[in-house]
C-alpha cells in the first residue's frame, strides 16, 4: 500500500490563463507534476505487480479448420483437431478443453487410448504426440518425431499398449505407447505385397486388426492393394489387387467380412473365405444411363459398416455422388437394409465417425448416432429414429453463423438481465431436433463458487447481434437481434446501399450497451446508428428516422502551434453549434448531374411494423451522401440513458443527438468545436480538392503503425465496384499519417504543409464533470477525444424535470477545455478524490410498452454518480483518466492540472484501453499493437503488469480485443474462436476450481461371452500376446535415425499417472495402485508390521519352549 500526495507548491496557479503542466519528461511510470491543487491529494492505492498474472481461461466457439476425430465410446469424450495445431475436447456441456501444439502443425489424426484417460495425436511434421488427460489442463507426456518417413495413417487396438503408424512409404512400424519408443518389429512395403509386383503399393491408407484374431493386421495401400498380415509368422495371409484407388476399410464384427470404399464412388465388399474378387461391387448414387454404361461419381472418402442386433446393419459413407449433378451439397448417406437416406450438408464433410455402444471391435456394434464434422459446423445425429434427426448442439458453435466484425464485454451485469434475454430468447428457437439426450456426455464440472454474471455481445457481418451469457467460463446464446429488419431491403445490384457496399450493407462497427438501463445502439457500416429499447411486451410501432449531413469543408491539420507543450488556452468565448438540420429522405434527391445528395445509404421502414418482445428499434439516425460521395464511417459513440443524449463523431465531426426528443442537438465540423481554443495552426484549403481523402471504406493501411497486424486478414472482406470493405472497419484508418502529425509536427510548419489529415473523433464519454476551471459543481458534459490527441470537454445544460425534459431543449455550451496527449485519444476514465471509479449515470429500466398503472405512473428514475456526493470528507473535485495511443494522463478536475503522466510506449501503439476493477480497486488496462497487455495503477499510474502476449497480432484480433471488469479480457482467436483471457492472480489459482475435469474413474465394459463353439473355431484371439512379438527380446531395437524420441513438459507426478495408465492389465494395475495410493501404501506398512510382529513373536515362543522343554513341572 503507498501514498500518493500532492501539494500545492505556489509556484502555479489555476487562474483561466494558467498553463497546463506538462512533465518535460514523462518516460517514468507515473510521472508527478507540479499541479494546483486545491487540497491535498490522498489517495490509498492497494494493487501491487503480485496481484496480475495473465493467462488464458477457455476457448469458445468451433474449432478453427478442423482436421481430425476421435471419440472414447467409454469415456464419451469427443477430440476435434485443427490445421493449426490445436485440440479441442468436448464432454457435456461446461467440460471444453483447448490444446495447443507448440510446433503449429496440423493434426492429421487422433486415437484415443480408450477409457485410459489419455489421446494421441499425429501431426503434419510426422510427429506422434502422447497427451494426458488426467489433469483439468492437459500436457504432453512423450513425442516421437519420425526423421525419415511421412505417417499416414495410425490405429490402436482396444486395450493395447502398441500402435500401429503406416507411412508414405508403404511400411508400418510399430510404437510402444507407455515408453513411446520404436519397436524393432517392422512390416516393409517389399515384404507385403509379392515379389513379382513391379510396382510400389502406394502410401498406407488404412490399418485395422481382425474382429476374429487380433494377430492378424489388415493394411490398406492407397493403390488398391489390400494384405492380411498374420503378426506372428510375419507372412501375408492373402493380398487383394483392386484397380480402384482405396479411401478407407471397415469390418464386419464377426471378422469374415469387410467393405471398402473408392475413388470412383463404389463399394466393395469382399468375403475371407475369397478374396479373389468382391463378394459384391455397388454405386450407391451411380445410375445406369440410357447407353447401359454407369455414371461416374465422385470418390467415397469413407466408408463405415456397422452391425445391429435388432436390425439390418448399417452402412454409412460421405461422397460418392454422380459428377454430373453440379451445385449438390455435401452429403453423408445412410444406408439401412433397404432404406437410402441421403443427409445434405450445409458445408463440406471432414471425417465422421459412427458412435457405438461397445468399445469391442468384436461385438454387435450397435450404432446409436453418427458425429459429423463439418468445414464450420459440427453436426451429430440420432440413428435411433427412421428420420435421423440432428441433436441440438449444446455448445456455441455458431458463434462464426455470420463472420464477427465486433465484441463487447461486460462482466458483474445486472442479476436479473441473463434470464429476461434467456426467456425472450427460447421463444426464437429452432424446434425439430432429436429429443434423446446429447450422447457426448463426458467428463464433470460444476459451477464454481467464483462466477458473476457475465454477458459477450458480438456483431456480425449480416448485421445481426447475439448475446451470449458467459457466466461460470461457459457460453451459451441468450438472444438474437436482426438490425436489418429496421430497413427495406436493398434490391440486389441496385440501389442506393449496392454502390457503398455489395454484400453486407448492415454489417456491425460497433455497439454500446447500458444493462441497467437496456438501451442499446448499434453502429452500422453504411454510416447507420440504430437505437433499440428493450420491452417484455410486443408492440406496434413506427421507427423515426433522422438524417444528418456531417461534412467536412475547409481546414486540415497542418501543424500544431510551437509551445505544443505547454499550450496556453484561454477561456474560449461564447459561440453558438452550426445550424443543423433534419434532411428527409428522399431516394431521387440528387443534383441535375445525377450526383447523390443529401441520401442515405439504406432506406428505414417507413410504416407501422409489429415487432415482438426483446429489442426493439426507436430510432435511426443516418448519415447522407454528400456531393456524390458517400458518408464517411462512424468511428465513435456513447450513450447515457440518464441524459436521454447519444453523441457519435467520425473523421468529419461530432453530431450530439436528443433521443427522448428525436431532435438532432448538435452537428459539428471538428474544427469547428474549438472555437478559439484551436492548439493547432490551420491553413483554409479548397473545399473540392481531395475531398474524402481517408475513405472510410479501405483497409487499413500498410505502413510502419500497422506492421505488425499485416499478416492476418480481417474476418471478412467484401469486394464493392471499386472499393475494398474490410468489417470491422477500425479507428485506425490513416495511422501514418497520424502517427506523422505527432512525430514531425515539433520541428517547424513548413514540414507540414503537404500533409493531408483530418482530426477523427475516436472517443466519447458523457458524464458529470466540470466543463471550465471556474466552475463549482459538476455539470452533465461530454468529454471529446480526436486522433490528434486533443481533448475537448463540452458542458450541458439538461432540465431536470420529467416533463420539462420532454419539452424544453437540451443547451450545448462552447467547449469549456482543451487538453493535448500523444497520439489518438483512446478512453476516458473517472475516479473521485479517494481513487474509486465513478461510473456513468445511467436510467433505471422501465418497459415502456407495459399497460400502465394508474396506481404507479411509470416515471424517470435516474441513478446519479456526482463526484461531489462522496467528496464531503476530501473536497469538490474528481480525477480524470485520459489514455492515449501513447501515453496516459491522471488530470484534476476542475483545475484541469495534470497530476500524473506516462509514456505507455514508444515503438508500437495502445489498441484498446479500458479503466477497470480489480481486486476491489481499479486500474487502466491497455493492449498494444506489438502483442503486449499492460496494467496501470490509478491514479499513479505505475506499470504494475506487462506480458509479450501476443507477438505477431492480426487485424482481427486488433479489432475484436475487449477488457472488462474482475480482470477478465477476450478477442477472436480465429474466424470461429472466441478465446478468453485473465490477467487477475486471483482467477489464475481459481481456474482449476472452474475448469472441467476431462477423465472420471468408469469400470470398462466386460467383454461378452464368446461361448464355447464361437471360441473354438473363432481362432486365438485371446492368446495373442503381443509383448512377446513387439519387445526388444524378440523385435530387438528400431535404428535410432529413424525416429526421435522426445520427453514431454508434464511434471514427473502427471507423467507417473499417464504413463502407469496408459495400457495392458499391468497399466491397469499401476492404475489402481495410483488411485488408491496412500491406503494401499499404508495397507502394506501394517502387513509388514504384522508379519515382523509375528516374526518376532514366533521367535521368542521358540526361545521359551527351548527353555522349558527339559524342566520338570515342579520347577516353574
Amino acid at each position: 500500500m503507498k501514498k500518493f500526495r500532492k501539494v500545492l507548491d505556489g509556484l502555479t496557479t489555476s487562474s483561466p490563463g494558467g498553463t497546463i503542466g506538462s512533465p518535460s519528461c514523462g518516460s517514468a511510470a507515473g510521472t508527478p507534476t507540479a499541479a494546483p491543487t486545491p487540497k491535498e491529494i490522498d489517495v490509498q492505492e492497494t494493487l501491487v505487480s503480485e496481484n496480475f498474472q495473465l493467462c488464458k481461461t477457455v476457448r469458445h466457439g468451433f474449432p478453427y479448420q478442423p482436421t481430425a476425430l476421435a471419440f472414447d465410446p467409454v469415456q464419451k469424450l469427443l477430440a476435434v483437431g485443427s490445421r493449426s495445431g490445436g485440440v479441442r475436447i468436448l464432454g457435456r456441456p461446461g467440460v471444453d478443453c483447448f490444446c495447443q501444439h507448440e510446433s503449429g502443425a496440423a493434426v492429421l489424426q487422433l486415437q484415443f487410448l480408450i477409457n485410459e484417460g489419455a489421446l494421441v495425436t499425429a501431426c503434419a511434421d510426422d510427429t506422434l504426440h502422447l497427451w494426458n488427460l488426467r489433469q483439468r489442463r492437459p500436457a504432453i507426456l512423450h513425442s516421437l518425431k519420425f526423421n525419415r518417413e511421412r505417417i499416414t495413417f495410425c490405429h490402436l487396438p482396444f486395450q493395447s499398449k502398441w500402435l500401429y503408424v503406416g507411412t508414405e512409404r508403404g511400411n508400418t512400424h510399430i510404437v510402444n505407447i507407455e515408453s513411446f519408443i520404436l519397436s524393432g518389429y517392422v512390416i516393409m512395403w517389399n515384404k507385403a505385397i509379392e515379389l513379382s509386383t513391379k510396382t510400389h503399393p502406394g502410401p498406407v491408407v488404412h490399418l485395422s486388426d481382425s474382429p476374429k484374431d487380433e494377430g492378424k493386421l489388415l493394411i490398406g495401400f492407397e493403390s488398391g492393394t489390400i494384405v492380411q498380415w498374420d503378426l506372428r509368422v510375419k507372412k501375408a495371409d492373402f493380398r487383394i489387387y483392386y484397380d480402384e484407388a482405396i479411401h478407407s476399410v471397415g469390418w464386419h464384427h464377426e471378422g469374415k467380412q469387410f467393405m471398402c470404399s473408392h475413388s470412383d464412388g463404389s463399394l466393395t465388399l469382399w468375403n475371407l473365405r475369397n478374396t479373389t474378387k468382391p463378394f459384391q461391387v455397388t454405386f450407391p448414387h451411380g445410375k445406369i444411363q440410357k447407353d447401359g454404361r454407369k455414371e461416374s461419381c465422385k470418390p467415397i472418402l469413407k466408408v463405415e459398416y456397422k452391425t445391429s442386433r435388432s436390425s439390418e446393419p448399417f452402412v454409412i459413407f460421405s461422397g460418392g455422388l454422380s459428377y454430373d449433378k453440379a451445385g449438390r451439397r455435401p452429403t453423408l448417406t445412410i444406408m439401412h437394409g433397404k432404406a437410402i437416406t441421403v443427409l445434405e450438408m450445409d458445408y463440406p464433410i471432414v471425417e465422421f465417425m459412427a458412435l457405438c455402444e461397445t468399445p469391442y471391435n468384436n461385438e454387435v456394434q450397435e450404432p446409436y448416432a453418427v458425429v459429423v464434422l463439418l468445414e464450420k459446423d459440427l453436426i451429430v445425429v440420432d440413428l435411433t429414429q427412421s428420420n435421423f434427426p440432428v441433436f441440438e448442439n449444446p455448445y456455441p458453435m455458431d458463434i462464426h453463423e455470420s463472420p464477427v466484425t465486433c465484441t463487447a464485454y461486460f462482466a458483474e451485469c445486472p442479476p436479473d438481465i441473463i434470464p429476461i434475454l434467456y426467456s425472450i430468447g427460447a421463444k426464437h428457437k429452432k424446434t425439430g431436433y432429436s429429443q434423446k439426450e446429447w450422447p457426448i456426455g463426458g467428463g464433470t464440472w460444476t459451477l464454481g463458487s467464483h462466477t458473476y454474471p457475465e454477458i459477450i455481445i458480438t456483431g456480425h457481418a449480416d448485421g445481426s447481434i447475439k448475446f451470449w451469457d458467459a457466466s461460470a467460463i461457459t457460453l451459451q446464446m441468450l438472444y438474437k437481434l436482426k438490425t436489418s429488419k429496421v430497413f427495406e431491403k436493398p434490391k440486389p445490384g441496385e440501389g442506393r446501399a449496392a454502390e457503398l457496399v455489395e454484400e453486407d450493407p448492415f454489417a456491425v462497427q460497433m455497439v454500446s450497451w447500458c444493462p441497467q438501463s437496456r438501451i442499446f445502439c448499434v453502429v452500422g457500416i453504411s454510416a447507420h446508428i440504430i437505437l433499440y429499447r428493450f420491452s417484455k411486451c410486443d408492440a406496434n410501432t413506427q421507427i423515426v428516422s433522422l438524417e444528418v449531413r456531417l461534412q467536412c469543408e475547409s481546414e486540415d491539420v497542418i501543424s500544431p502551434s510551437e509551445n505544443e507543450n505547454n499550450p496556453c488556452f484561454s477561456e474560449p468565448g461564447s459561440h453558438s453549434p452550426q445550424p443543423h438540420h433534419q434532411h428527409p429522405a428522399s431516394p431521387g434527391s440528387g443534383t441535375l448531374e445525377g450526383i447523390k445528395d443529401s441520401i442515405p445509404c439504406l432506406k428505414v421502414k417507413d410504416r407501422v411494423v409489429r415487432v415482438p418482445p426483446g429489442y426493439q428499434a426507436e430510432l435511426v439516425i443516418q448519415l447522407l451522401w454528400t456531393d456524390g460521395e458517400p458518408p464517411q464511417q462512424i468511428t465513435s459513440l456513447d450513450i447515457n440513458s440518464a441524459y436521454g443524449l447519444l453523441a457519435f463523431g467520425n473523421c468529419n465531426g461530432l453530431a450530439v443527438v436528443d433521443y427522448l426528443q428525436k431532435t438532432i442537438l448538435l452537428c459539428m465540423s471538428t474544427l469547428d468545436l474549438y472555437g478559439t481554443a484551436d492548439p493547432y495552426q490551420r491553413l483554409t484549403r479548397s473545399p473540392r480538392r481531395n475531398r474524402q481523402s481517408t475513405s472510410g471504406l479501405t483497409e487499413l493501411s500498410d505502413n510502419q503503425q500497422s506492421i505488425d497486424m499485416e499478416r492476418s486478414k480481417s474476418p471478412t472482406s467484401v469486394k464493392g465496384p471499386g472499393r475494398k470493405l474490410s468489417l470491422p472497419t477500425d479507428l485506425k484508418t490513416d495511422l501514418e499519417s497520424r502517427e506523422n502529425s505527432f512525430s514531425r509536427s515539433r520541428s517547424s510548419s513548413v514540414s507540414s504543409i503537404d500533409r493531408d489529415t483530418k482530426e477523427a473523433i475516436t472517443t466519447l464519454q458523457f458524464g458529470e464533470s466540470y466543463g471550465r476551471k471556474s466552475d463549482a459543481l459538476p455539470t452533465p458534459c461530454l468529454w471529446v477525444g480526436t486522433s490528434l490527441g486533443v481533448v475537448l470537454l463540452i458542458p450541458m445544460s439538461i432540465p431536470t424535470n420529467q416533463e420539462e425534459r420532454m419539452e424544453e431543449s437540451v443547451t450545448i455550451g462552447p467547449s469549456g477545455m482543451v487538453l493535448m496527449l500523444k497520439g489518438s485519444v483512446l478512453r476516458f476514465g473517472f475516479l473521485d478524490c479517494m481513487g474509486a471509479h465513478i461510473q456513468s449515470p445511467y436510467e433505471v429500466w422501465r418497459d415502456l410498452n407495459a399497460p400502465e398503472d394508474p396506481d404507479r405512473p411509470r416515471r424517470r428514475k435516474l441513478v446519479n454518480f456526482s463526484p461531489s456526493s462522496s467528496q464531503d470528507a476530501c473536497g469538490e473535485g474528481h480525477l480524470a483518466v485520459v489514455c492515449s495511443e501513447r501515453q496516459a494522463k491522471v488530470f484534476l478536475m476542475p483545475s484541469q492540472s495534470c497530476l500524473f503522466v506516462h509514456n505507455i510506449t514508444e515503438s508500437s501503439f495502445v489498441l484498446r484501453a479500458d479503466v477497470v476493477s480489480v481486486c476491489n480497486s481499479v486500474c487502466l488496462a491497455c493492449f498494444c499493437a506489438n502483442g503486449h497487455v499492460m496494467t496501470l495503477s490509478l491514479p499513479s499510474l505505475r506499470p504494475l503488469m506487462d506480458v509479450n502476449y501476443l507477438p505477431l497480432t492480426d487485424m482481427r484480433i486488433a479489432r475484436t480485443f475487449c477488457f472488462t471488469n474482475g480482470g477478465q479480457a477476450l478477442y477472436l482467436s480465429s474466424p470461429t474462436e472466441i478465446q478468453r483471457i485473465t490477467y487477475s492472480q486471483e482467477m489464475c489459482d481459481n481456474l482449476q476450481e472452474m475448469l472441467g475435469e476431462l477423465f472420471t474413474p468408469i469400470e470398462t465394459p466386460e467383454a461378452q461371452n464368446r461361448g464355447f463353439l464361437k471360441g473354438f473355431f473363432g481362432g486365438n484371439a485371446h492368446t495373442f500376446d503381443r509383448e512377446e512379438l513387439f519387445g526388444e527380446a524378440a523385435a530387438g531395437k528400431a535404428s535410432r535415425s529413424l525416429a526421435q524420441h522426445i520427453p514431454g513438459q508434464a511434471g514427473l507426478e502427471g507423467m507417473k499417472v499417464a504413463a502407469s495408465g496408459a495400457v495392458g492389465d499391468l497399466a491397469r494395475a499401476r492404475i489402481a495402485l495410483d488411485e488408491r495410493g496412500q491406503r494401499l501404501g499404508e495397507l502394506e506398512e501394517r502387513t509388514a508390521l504384522m508379519m515382523t510382529s509375528a516374526e518376532t513373536f514366533s521367535k521368542h515362543a521358540h526361545e521359551l519352549m527351548l527353555k522349558c522343554k527339559d524342566k520338570k513341572w515342579y520347577q516353574f
